[in-house]
């Protein structure tokens, strides 16, 4: 008997650790644009999730023609819907990819690249 409680009480917490990762998932969708005149790439990763202080878009990297030139952490996510960021970057020349990538803390990522006209 005292076997089949440690068990069920060992099962149970199996069920329960591992039910946050079920329930985690990559970004859905990443909008990326590049404005020329300024030089800024705006990325708007989103990511619909509950509550976003605890599921999150958590690291966002920004490549250069597959060289990356910015890694940010970031500890939560802004809505419970989107992490938009934006980055000044003065080397890019038109034909050069961008490339975005949005980091799930939990489980997946997701990258979209465009081409800088």
């Amino acid at each position: 008997m005292k076997k089949n409680i440690i068990i069920v009480v060992v099962s149970f917490m199996v069920v329960l650790l591992s039910s946050q990762s079920v329930f985690a998932h990559p970004p859905v969708r990443i909008d990326l644009s590049y404005d020329a005149a300024t030089k800024i790439v705006t990325a708007v990763i989103v990511h619909p999730v509950r509550n976003p202080d605890q599921h999150y878009i958590n690291k966002i990297d920004v490549s250069i023609n597959d060289k990356e030139v910015i890694g940010q952490q970031i500890s939560f996510q802004e809505t419970p819907d989107t992490q938009t960021v934006s980055y000044r970057l003065p080397d890019i020349k038109a034909g050069d990819i961008i490339g975005v990538e949005g980091y799930c803390n939990i489980n997946g990522k997701l990258e979209k690249t465009i081409e800088a006209k």
